[in-house]
């Protein structure tokens, strides 16, 4: 994972402006996790004797759908380099009922720190692993390919004024075998590699028996006991080629190793984003679901302050992975969680909705900005595309109308007026000779006024 092309301790507000590239406004959020990941910095340099009792300031972010709670929290982890997993904190059940348990996040983040960590490994050995699994592909491909020519091959005779044929050494080819591999000249030659028999995992048969619910570490477990088979298949070099690079890989990554700094990252420096945390708040009543979602949040309390959770890799700390709770808390407030658990989110921040500038400026100031991914898009066929000011501002206008008159949705909005507006256009092309088009705020009110205007149309289709 990149950090963004930031130092591997950056300031805060180094963090808030790289925030800044991809998410417009909503400071205060920035700002505050900003400053929750320099204090990790900040506590691994304390002194070894208080270290451990600094604990992570958790954060609850409140606000409407769209507004960029998710897209905050995914940079933050880029940013820091650090194991990053988002739940949905309405999809957990309390202890005792079928479904999710709240100790499998962690599990799943444990996952997202090992891959991380092996991934990188294998980026650094891929080098040498190359040109190991370059050194097993020649060996195949040359008993098929003799590296000396046939004696007399290329030997050239020329006859001098007097009649006497002389033999000449032709200049030497530079082309070795490891330079025609590379070319590609034996792409479509087949070599005989040995590949893993491939068969039904083990976890697609629990789910067709319908016991998709077992533990994953039982099921990894009894799928550690099956053996594993090997066969020979004649595959192109080109196939070939990637197998063996795999293979080298796997053989050069500890994975022991990677498991350990796996581990090791997310207990120091992982971030769980817990989504829909209004959703297991209650509002009071004692029955039906909300004794279900207290007990949710009874279940999330000592993840979240801080336990240790048996994982297949052995028991993970959460004492100083950083928790980000986010809600529209829409028919309830923050205070309708039980205490306890209010009191581990001392950081509370409220995300401002989005307005016409706020839009505008999303359509046009973000490095990934829609309207910049649709231009590459088209461009990909060849085909330009440009906005003029005053067409992304009708843009906005609209975006911020529909929101206020139907569901907020947040900057999603931009997605379905943009789908729509460029519709017909992205149909046509290619077929169409038509090779630039430059959408204009007439093109914007004739495809999009009607359905923002009705009410009724604009919730089906806008």
């Amino acid at each position: 994972m990149s950090g963004e092309g930031l130092s591997g301790r950056p300031t805060a507000p180094e963090v808030v402006r790289e925030l800044d590239r991809f998410i417009i406004g909503q400071g205060r959020a920035k700002k505050a996790v900003a400053i929750a990941l320099r204090n990790r910095w900040r506590r691994r340099g304390a002194d070894e004797g208080i270290r451990d009792e600094i604990l992570p300031n958790n954060i609850l972010m409140i606000g409407p759908t769209g507004v960029g709670k998710t897209e905050i929290s995914r940079r933050l982890a880029r940013v820091a380099r650090a194991p990053f997993l988002k739940v949905e904190a309405s999809k957990f059940t309390e202890v005792g009922y079928v479904g999710r348990d709240v100790e499998s996040m962690i599990r799943d983040l444990v996952e997202v720190g090992i891959n991380e960590a092996e991934r990188e490994m294998r980026e650094a050995a891929e080098p040498e692993a190359l040109r190991r699994s370059e050194e097993r592909l020649l060996r195949m491909i040359e008993p098929e390919t003799p590296a000396g020519a046939p004696k007399g091959e290329g030997e050239v005779f020329a006859v001098d004024a007097a009649g006497v044929a002389e033999k000449r050494v032709p200049p030497e080819k530079t082309d070795t075998p490891l330079d025609r591999l590379r070319s590609g000249e034996w792409d479509d030659r087949l070599v005989n590699v040995e590949v893993p028999e491939k068969g039904i995992p083990l976890f697609d048969i629990f789910a067709a028996s319908g016991m998709d619910h077992v533990d994953r570490n039982v099921q990894d477990a009894l799928g550690s006991l099956l053996p594993k088979k090997k066969k020979k298949s004649r595959v192109p070099v080109r196939e070939a080629r990637r197998i063996l690079l795999d293979q080298e890989l796997d053989a050069m990554v500890d994975r022991e190793r990677a498991v350990e700094e796996g581990r090791r990252r997310v207990e120091e420096a992982g971030i769980v984003f817990l989504d829909e945390i209004d959703k297991v708040a209650g509002g009071g009543g004692g029955q039906g679901p909300d004794v279900s979602r207290e007990g949710v949040q009874r279940d999330l309390l000592p993840v979240v302050e801080g336990s240790r959770v048996p994982t297949k890799y052995g028991l993970v700390s959460t004492e100083h992975i950083l928790f980000i709770g986010a809600g529209a808390f829409h028919q309830n407030r923050p205070s309708d969680l039980i205490p306890e658990l209010q009191g581990r989110f001392p950081i509370r921040v409220e995300l401002d909705s989005l307005t016409a500038d706020d839009f505008f400026r999303i359509l046009t100031e973000p490095e990934n900005a829609l309207v910049k991914q649709y231009a590459a898009m088209l461009q990909a066929e060849e085909v330009e595309l440009r906005f003029e000011e005053e067409a992304l501002r009708e843009i906005a206008r609209i975006a911020e109308r529909v929101n206020e008159r139907t569901e907020n949705i947040g900057a999603r909005r931009l997605h379905t007026l943009l789908s729509t507006l460029l519709e017909e256009i992205l149909y046509e092309v290619p077929e169409t000779p038509v090779k630039r088009f430059l959408v204009d705020e007439k093109m914007v009110r004739e495809r999009l006024g009607a359905i923002a205007e009705d009410v009724d149309l604009s919730r089906y289709i806008l």
